[in-house]
């Protein structure tokens, strides 16, 4: 009886010693599709449904923490988009300058709008959204030391996550079916590849710079083609690449100047890529509340039609609509043009607003335009789309 109490005690007063805070975000989405499909077995329109609960839990005098962030997504129309993932399941110690992270976790690197060439260390959940911006939780061990002169992060990532692709009955996809049960890897230790990467990050004044180097499996496939019994497919390919980083964000008055640049090697290929540009913020634009961003940005990349991203001489101009109301509204609207072919175009819009403390609505939109071949927009011709999303929060 005693040795219960005593052990029901402990219990207490370790749980008073910690903190647990719990979050849920799901959403009801739609999608409608304005062309018909460009290949069989593809329809106009789908339904999907995510939860991605979270568990915050903190404990030694808040030193140490561990966080849960589990994801599942349910897709009326695509088998593979209907998938799960950890995108964090991480033990975090803080300590004096120092931190240590173990565990699956997110990392994002970049400051530019259109796209993000420095973000290297998760792996692109394809089948989320056709913007690359949702990504793969990664195995690392992460230790970063926070100075004066500076924070440096030292990444170790033990475990390879492969990409997510569209089935045959999903959008944003190739004549070709991926065969994803069956990648091709450079190194022979495949998905167990040590990959290692090092970031160092500073301000100064209103200038933050990062740097950054990684060394390790390539997160953006090439593909392969060959056959799966009598019908023709196309294998992923994950060589090895070694990246080196710089990303600025400047702060001058009401203007933001942004640069992500890179050079990247691998044993096909060694180019050079930017995006650059900035944001202007017009406060209380005609005497109102609302706020407008105008937007302009850059896309190079040195390998020209050859490049595997959607910018290589691109222009994307946008504005930005801050409605300064208590339920949050914004509004982002992008247009991005090849520079080099008139008739390779696209754009997209983001909107979003709060209903009330636990429910908000999303309304996202992309557009495709390209009559050549060689584009990688000419595959997603025929899949400009809207997509309705009602949003919980707890």
């Amino acid at each position: 009886m005693r040795k219960t109490i005593l052990a029901m005690g402990i219990l207490a007063s370790f749980a008073s010693a910690a903190e647990i805070q719990t979050y849920l975000k799901t959403a009801l989405e739609q999608r409608f599709y304005f062309q018909d499909a460009a290949y069989a077995q593809q329809e106009n329109s789908d339904i999907s449904l995510f939860v991605e609960p979270e568990i915050y839990y903190s404990f030694n005098e808040g030193a140490d923490s561990v966080n849960f962030k589990p994801f599942f997504r349910y897709d009326s129309r695509d088998d593979e988009r209907t998938h799960a993932d950890i995108r964090e399941l991480n033990w975090l110690h803080v300590g004096d300058e120092w931190e240590l992270k173990a565990g699956i976790s997110k990392v994002f690197w970049g400051q530019t709008e259109s796209q993000h060439l420095v973000d290297v260390i998760n792996q692109t959940d394809f089948v989320e959204a056709i913007d690359g911006e949702e990504k793969l939780g990664q195995p690392m061990v992460q230790l970063s030391l926070q100075k004066d002169w500076g924070t440096v992060s030292l990444f170790a990532l033990p475990y390879f996550r492969e990409r997510t692709f569209a089935g045959l009955d999903g959008r944003f996809r190739g004549p070709l079916r991926i065969d994803t049960d069956n990648p091709i890897y450079e190194s022979q230790d495949e998905q167990q590849n040590l990959d290692w990467a090092l970031r160092y990050m500073h301000y100064f004044g209103d200038v933050e710079i990062g740097l950054s180097y990684f060394d390790g499996t390539n997160r953006e496939p090439g593909f392969v083609p060959d056959m799966d019994g009598t019908e023709p497919v196309l294998r992923p390919y994950y060589g090895q690449m070694q990246q080196t980083g710089l990303d600025m964000l400047a702060v001058v008055g009401a203007t933001l100047y942004k640069l992500e640049a890179i050079h990247r090697e691998t044993d096909r290929e060694e180019f050079y890529a930017l995006t650059a540009g900035f944001e202007y913020t017009s406060i209380g634009v005609l005497n109102s509340v609302y706020d407008i961003g105008w937007l302009m940005e850059y896309q190079y990349d040195e390998r020209d039609e050859q490049a595997t991203s959607l910018g290589q001489n691109d222009l994307m101009v946008g504005s930005r609509i801050v409605f300064n109301d208590i339920d949050g509204t914004e509004v982002l609207i992008a247009f991005i043009q090849d520079l080099d072919n008139s008739s390779s175009r696209s754009g997209y819009i983001e909107a979003s607003s709060r209903i009330n403390n636990n429910w908000k609505w999303r309304v996202d939109g992309w557009f495709f335009s390209s009559d050549q071949p060689t584009e990688p927009t000419y595959l997603l011709r025929r899949d400009d789309y809207v997509q309705l999303s009602l949003e919980y929060y707890f």
